[in-house]
């Protein structure tokens, strides 16, 4: 286990920033955590996420829009999420581009839906750098003070095996129960 941690500390802030290209909400949290634990430094950890997003969802829109048909297969499989969130963004507005960022399941869909209309290049990037930098404040301060909980959850879990099975299950099938409600017909 240890050199397990030794390996995320050494490479952390590479392995962050490319999880955080595609999201990066767990890798955001972990890094916290060891920052908490004075492993890594958070200022550090949370501009690395940000910029990683940031760039991501740029690259994302940047290729949907300018080479629409390699991403025509990808576009393809999600034609009622690309439907939906073009509703989310005519009912709210610009403010879907912050809060997409917390939402799992679209959050790298709407890059590519936003770039499949006429949305302005430089007005999606003011909002994805809000977003990014909002979800990146928010997201790495909540890992750093619930670090302490997070670490002696993963310890009580380590400690009884037997249980880490059953509150995975318990998570997913939250998880599972709420993603089916929200996205009824």
């Amino acid at each position: 286990m240890q050199e397990t941690i030794d390996l995320i500390i050494k490479y952390g802030y590479v392995i962050l920033f490319l999880y955080s290209l595609g999201g990066g909400f767990v890798a955001l949290i972990g890094a916290s955590v060891l920052s908490w634990a004075g492993k890594m430094d958070l200022t550090l950890s949370i501009i690395v996420a940000v910029i990683a997003n940031f760039l991501g969802d740029l690259l994302l829109f940047y290729l949907t829009r300018y080479q629409k048909e390699s991403m025509l297969s990808y576009i393809k499989k999600h034609k009622r999420k690309i439907a939906y969130i073009n509703i989310l963004m005519k009912k709210y507005g610009s403010i879907i581009l912050i809060v997409q960022k917390y939402i799992y399941g679209i959050k790298t869909l709407v890059p590519a839906a936003v770039a499949l209309t006429k949305y302005s290049f430089i007005k999606f990037n003011i909002y994805n750098a809000i977003g990014a930098i909002i979800w990146g404040i928010s997201v790495g301060l909540l890992g750093y003070f619930l670090g302490e909980f997070i670490v002696n959850l993963v310890d009580t879990l380590s400690a009884y095996p037997y249980i880490a099975p059953i509150f995975i299950f318990v998570i997913f099938g939250i998880l599972w129960l709420w993603l089916s409600k929200v996205s009824k017909k």
